[in-house]
């Protein structure tokens, strides 16, 4: 369970006044996340019973960059976009700060969305998702805020250093190989001159959630930044056109999860003959941090390591010129 801060009954009562959304019924941890402390609340507001999702940051986030994260939320909701509200205090403060034994810590209230993530996506689902990132771009466009991507070329080249040869070949005999292959290579080919907005950065089957083929809710927008869009496309293809070990590719869920994408937002010729290379960098960038916390996390940390070789996989098939024609580039 993704509970790091504990707080007790009075607490939590307090939190919910606060916000001004009813009396508190019941606040129960949930394992939504991995950073932070999540909990899920239920109140009740007159003859409304209510639920919202409690979030208390933990040292990974920068409270710094909250407003960020929640305007988005707001900006999103306000054009029509599945996403979740954020509560504001009594004050109109998105976020309050409270005292625990660790120091003060941030939290948000956020509106609580029906649905469902999906392990196994149809490719129904994978249209929907395409095109609810695509409404998302688009919606974004007029944000008046911008964040810099914290986990850019300049991120993966530090933290794939840090492992080192020898700990990349630790984890397969063929990594360090293949990451010496590639990052000079994406140092040399990484476009700069495509359309950006805001992207979402991390649209895994996980952070969207469904009822039959529809999109209800994208959540978990803590890595969202200002970035190239077709990124952000290659991020979510990645994540959602192959098996979790990155074994085996789904044509059918890649052509309609770009089929969904454009009927929404058409990418320019420039953005699809960069998708190759974008890919290859979307697999570089989870490969990246899952090796780092392959062989940075302790035996007895709560959170198990994501295995890397799941990316590793996808990036030799995104660096293989046979494949290109699957982006119709």
């Amino acid at each position: 369970m993704a509970v790091y801060t504990r707080l007790g009954a009075e607490e939590m009562a307090a939190i919910v006044d606060a916000f001004d959304v009813g009396t508190l019924i019941s606040a129960k941890g949930i394992a939504e996340g991995v950073s932070n402390s999540n909990w899920l609340i239920e109140t009740q507001q007159g003859d409304e019973a209510r639920r919202f999702i409690l979030t208390v940051y933990e040292s990974r986030t920068e409270v710094a960059e909250l407003p960020f994260f929640l305007d988005l939320l707001d900006h999103l909701a306000e054009r029509g976009c599945p996403v979740p509200r954020t509560m504001h205090d009594r004050d109109g403060a998105s976020h309050r700060l409270i005292d625990t034994p660790e120091g003060k810590k941030a939290l948000a209230l956020i509106e609580y969305l029906p649905g469902v993530s999906v392990s196994e996506p149809t490719v129904d689902q994978a249209r929907s998702v395409g095109a609810a990132l695509a409404q998302v771009h688009r919606a974004s466009a007029d944000f008046p805020m911008n964040r810099a991507n914290s986990l850019d070329l300049p991120a993966w080249q530090q933290l794939l250093g840090d492992c080192g040869h020898d700990g990349l070949a630790s984890i397969d005999a063929d990594l360090a190989a293949l990451v010496e292959r590639e990052l000079p290579a994406l140092a040399i080919e990484w476009p700069a001159d495509l359309p950006r907005g805001v992207i979402h950065a991390d649209l895994f089957p996980d952070n969207v959630l469904m009822l039959g083929d529809r999109v209800t809710g994208l959540i978990d927008f803590y890595f969202a930044c200002t970035d190239l869009l077709a990124y952000d496309v290659a991020v979510t293809h990645a994540a959602w056109s192959f098996s979790n070990d990155g074994t085996r590719f789904d044509a059918a869920l890649s052509a309609a999860l770009i089929e969904g994408y454009e009927s929404v937002r058409p990418l320019s010729a420039a953005e699809r003959a960069a998708l190759p290379v974008l890919a290859r960098g979307a697999a570089v960038r989870f490969l990246a941090t899952r090796a780092y916390d392959w062989l940075n996390t302790p035996a007895d940390a709560l959170v198990t390591p994501k295995d890397p070789m799941a990316f590793a996989r996808r990036l030799e098939f995104y660096a293989d010129p046979a494949n290109h024609g699957i982006f119709g580039a």
